[in-house]
C-alpha cells in the first residue's frame, strides 16, 4: 500500500488503505469524519481570510485613519500577535488538550469582527482600537498554529498526509481567492454611490461567520491524543541552542532569513505597479490572478514529484527557484514578460512552500512540535516586521526613486541567495525524506512567502489595489 496514489483523501480513500491506517476497526470511518470535518474547517477559515483579513488596511483608509495607519494595520498587530501567541505551549497544558487550545483561539478570532461590524455601521474608530482589535486577531489565529500542526499531525496517518493537505488546502485557498473577488467586486460597486462601509459591514460580518464555522467543525474532529506523551515546552534560553543542535530549528531558522529577505521588496510592489508602471487596477489583478493559478496548478507535479525525491530536495527546487524572481523585475517592467514572471513565480512557491510544509511534519518531532512552531510564529512575524522596515528604509534613502526600487528587488534576491547556506546545513542534519502518498494540490495555507502581490493570507498582498482606486 506505500505506492498507492491516493486522488482523493475523503471521498476517494481506498478502504484497505484506511484500515492499514487505523489501529481500530471502527478508525476509517472516524477518520473519514476528520477528514471531511477539516476540509470543511479549511473552507471556512479560507473565506474568512478572503473576506476579512485582507481588508484590514483598506478598512483604515475607508474610515479615514489614514495611509500611515493602515500601514501601521497591515504589519504591527502581527508582531504584537507573534508576541502575544508566546503563551500557548503553557495554556496547551493547562487546558490538557491541543483541541480545547485550538477551538478557544478560533473562537476569539471569530469574535474580533464583532467590533469591526459596528465600526463600520457607525462610520468611526480609533487608530489605537484598531491595532487593538486585529492583534488580537492575529494572536487568536498565530496560537492555533503549532497546536493545530501538532493536533492535525495525530489524526493523518503519514501514509495519507500528503494527499489529504493538498485538497484540504485547496479548499482553503479556493475559498481565500473567492472571498478577495467579491470583497473587491462588493467594495468598487459600493464605492460608487458612497455606501463603501456598509461593504464592509457585511464583508466582516460573513468572515467571522465563516470563522464560526470552521470552529464548528473543528469540534467535530477526534482526538487521539490530548498531550503527546513526550510533549515538553523548550524554555526560551534554551531555543536558540536547540535550533542550532536540530534539523527542525535549523530549517526554521532558514525559513525566517528567507522572509526576511522576501518582504525587504514584498510590500512595495504594488506601489511599483501603481505608481511607478502607472499599471491599470484591471493589470495589476491579472498579475495576482495568474500567479495564484499557476501555484494551484503546478502543485500536482510537485506533489508527484516529491513521492520520488522527497521533501528535502523539492525544497531545493524551490529555494534555488525563488532566488531570482525579485530580481526579474529589473529586466524589464512590460506587462506581457510580467505576467510570465508571475507565471514563474508561482510555480516556484509552489514547490517551496509545499516542501517546507512537509518538512515540518519530517523533521520536528510531535513531542517538541508545539514548542517549535510557537517559536517560528514568533520569528516569522519578526521577520515580517524586520523585513519591510529595512526594506522601506532603504527606498526611503534611495527617494522612493524608480531606480530605489530596482535596488530592492535585487536586493531581496541577493538575500535569498545568502541564505542557501542555511538550507543545506539543516538538511546535512536530518534523516532521510519519506515516501510521500498523493498528489498535492495546494500547500500549507499560512504560507506568507511571496514576491509580487501573489493572493496569498496577508493583508498587504491584496489591500493596496483597493486603496488605490479609493483615492
Amino acid at each position: 500500500m506505500s505506492g498507492m496514489i491516493i486522488h482523493n483523501p475523503v471521498a476517494g480513500i481506498p478502504g484497505g488503505t484506511l484500515r492499514a491506517a487505523g489501529r481500530a476497526p471502527g478508525r476509517p470511518l472516524v477518520l473519514r469524519r476528520d477528514l471531511r470535518a477539516s476540509l470543511a474547517d479549511g473552507a471556512g477559515w479560507g473565506a474568512m481570510v478572503g473576506l476579512g483579513e485582507t481588508y484590514f488596511p483598506a478598512f483604515a483608509l475607508a474610515i479615514g485613519l489614514g495611509e500611515l495607519m493602515a500601514g501601521l494595520v497591515a504589519s504591527l498587530p502581527l508582531l504584537a500577535g507573534g508576541i502575544m501567541q508566546t503563551v500557548s505551549p503553557l495554556a496547551i497544558r493547562r487546558c490538557g488538550s491541543h483541541k480545547r487550545w485550538v477551538v478557544c483561539c478560533a473562537t476569539i478570532q471569530a469574535l474580533t469582527f464583532l467590533p469591526l461590524v459596528l465600526a463600520a455601521c457607525w462610520g468611526r474608530l480609533s487608530g489605537v482600537a484598531l491595532l487593538w482589535i486585529v492583534g488580537i486577531y492575529w494572536a487568536a489565529g498565530l496560537s492555533t498554529g503549532p497546536a493545530w500542526n501538532t493536533w492535525i499531525g495525530t489524526l493523518v496517518p503519514r501514509t495519507l498526509r500528503a494527499g489529504f493537505f493538498a485538497s484540504r488546502t485547496r479548499a482553503s485557498q479556493g475559498a481565500i481567492f473567492l472571498g478577495f473577488l467579491l470583497g473587491g467586486i462588493a467594495l468598487q460597486w459600493t464605492s460608487a454611490n458612497g455606501r463603501v462601509l456598509s461593504a464592509f459591514a457585511g464583508l466582516f460580518a460573513v468572515a467571522g461567520l465563516s470563522r464560526l464555522v470552521s470552529v464548528w467543525m473543528l469540534t467535530r474532529h477526534s482526538e487521539p491524543t490530548p498531550i503527546p506523551a513526550k510533549m515538553w515546552a523548550i524554555p526560551w534560553r534554551q531555543m536558540r541552542r536547540h535550533m542550532a543542535a536540530c534539523s527542525g530549528g535549523q530549517l526554521v531558522v532558514y525559513l525566517v532569513v528567507v522572509q526576511a529577505a522576501v518582504q525587504m521588496s514584498g510590500p512595495y510592489f504594488a506601489p511599483f505597479m501603481l505608481e511607478k508602471l502607472h499599471f491599470s487596477y484591471a493589470a495589476y489583478v491579472a498579475l495576482i490572478s495568474i500567479a495564484y493559478l499557476a501555484k494551484v496548478i503546478t502543485l500536482p507535479l510537485w506533489g508527484r514529484l516529491s513521492q520520488r525525491i522527497g521533501a528535502q530536495r523539492l525544497l531545493w527546487i524551490g529555494g534555488i527557484g525563488i532566488m531570482p524572481i525579485s530580481a526579474g523585475w529589473i529586466l524589464s517592467q512590460n506587462l506581457t514578460y510580467l505576467l510570465l514572471l508571475q507565471v514563474v513565480s508561482g510555480i516556484m512557491w509552489a514547490a517551496y512552500e509545499l516542501a517546507f510544509f512537509l518538512l515540518f511534519f519530517e523533521s520536528i518531532a510531535e513531542e517538541e512540535r508545539t514548542s517549535v512552531l510557537t517559536a517560528y510564529n514568533l520569528l516569522h512575524s519578526t521577520a515580517w516586521v524586520a523585513g519591510s522596515l529595512v526594506g522601506g528604509l532603504i527606498l526611503f534613502a534611495c527617494g522612493t526613486s524608480y531606480a530605489g526600487y530596482l535596488w530592492l528587488f535585487g536586493l531581496s534576491s541577493l538575500g535569498r541567495l545568502l541564505a542557501l547556506p542555511l538550507l543545506a546545513r539543516s538538511q546535512s542534519k536530518s534523516q532521510p525524506a519519506v515516501e510521500l502518498a498523493g498528489p498535492p494540490v495546494a500547500c500549507l495555507p499560512r504560507a506568507t512567502t511571496l514576491d509580487a502581490p501573489v493572493l496569498a493570507d496577508r493583508p498587504d498582498q491584496v489591500t493596496d489595489a483597493w486603496a488605490h482606486t479609493a483615492s
